[in-house]
């Protein structure tokens, strides 16, 4: 089922005919939930997670094995001095990850789920967008079916991460291209970038709006325009799930803005996915509202590489844990009060 897409107009076949939820499945748990020991939705949104894992995985919920994909690609666009650091840190990120040494590292440790590190052709940077596309058709739908390629076929729960430099531009960009407004609506200070150099991210964004045009207003002509190859990749997986019915937990600004190009493209694309939090970069509030996602998580965070939806995981361990734990009224011999 793994989607191999030879041309654009294969991807967008692929989502006419995406998986429903199962209603059967969400109302099992429901009637789960209801005869627990507790008054109905005293848990509030640790409920409605367990609701959504039930619809999206078709049985009794459960988070036995979860996956964390990190995609890392380069971005020609920081020729422009839009980041705090220079574009061969994400290969020495990419090096700390498979070395066990990053934040997403000890989250993924913790929770018990398996990461998995996956470098898009870091050695060749996107074209810088403000004066070109940053991938030809070519290169965009190789991401995206890297991306698909990369969804393991037995999760119950797929988180995404991301890493490179330039990639908030990147995000802010696309978030634009998708949603309309200027660079000074969607950038924010990424890596740390304050005063002119903040200003330069602004003009920079500006400008690729500017050069493309009305081009950005396809959405798939907006990732290859001014996306980059990570954040194609995380939109091949992301639908790559919803094909498999497998629940995504997104990350920050930059997955984000990956998944927001599916919602532009069909309504409902989203519908598999949970958003694990919102990030300290200010386009990833609007980004989210825009979606009609609601957070799980506000706490400041704006790492990347998965950390948010990470942390969030917890919260869905805490579900988990209370739907399938608990005493029944009948079991407890508690009066359920009715």
């Amino acid at each position: 089922m793994s989607g191999v897409y030879s041309d654009f107009t294969a991807l967008r076949a692929a989502l006419s005919d995406l998986p429903e939820p199962d209603r059967s499945a969400e109302e099992n748990a429901r009637r789960h939930d209801s005869q627990l020991t507790k008054p109905p939705g005293a848990l509030g949104r640790l409920e409605d997670c367990v609701f959504h894992l039930a619809k999206w995985q078709r049985h009794a919920p459960c988070l036995e094995t979860v996956h964390i994909l990190v995609f890392a690609g380069n971005h020609g666009v920081t020729a422009q001095g839009v980041s705090a650091f220079p574009a061969e840190v994400t290969v020495q990120m990419v090096a700390n990850f498979r070395h066990g040494g990053a934040a997403i590292n000890q989250l993924a440790k913790l929770h018990k789920a398996s990461l998995a590190v996956i470098d898009l052709e870091l050695d060749r940077p996107t074209r810088d967008f403000t004066g070109a596309a940053a991938m030809d058709d070519a290169e965009c739908l190789a991401a995206v079916n890297a991306g698909a390629a990369a969804v393991p076929s037995d999760a119950d729960l797929l988180l995404l991460g991301e890493m490179g430099i330039g990639n908030t531009t990147t995000a802010a960009a696309l978030s634009a291209a998708l949603m309309g407004g200027t660079g000074q609506d969607w950038t924010g200070h990424g890596t740390g970038v304050t005063g002119a150099s903040l200003k330069t991210k602004v003009a920079a964004v500006d400008t690729a709006l500017a050069w493309h045009g009305t081009a950005l207003s396809d959405p798939l002509e907006a990732l290859r325009r001014v996306g980059g190859r990570e954040l194609a990749a995380m939109t091949g997986a992301i639908l790559e799930a919803r094909r498999r019915s497998i629940p995504v937990l997104l990350d920050g600004f930059v997955v984000c803005a990956a998944a927001a190009v599916l919602a532009r493209l069909k309504s409902g694309a989203l519908d598999h996915c949970l958003a694990g939090h919102v990030s300290a970069e200010p386009g990833h509030r609007r980004l989210l509202e825009r979606l009609g996602l609601d957070p799980l998580l506000d706490i400041g965070m704006r790492l990347g590489e998965g950390s948010g939806a990470a942390v969030a995981l917890g919260i869905l361990r805490a579900a988990i844990a209370c739907h399938t734990g608990m005493a029944t009224f009948a079991g407890a011999g508690v009066s359920s009060g009715n």
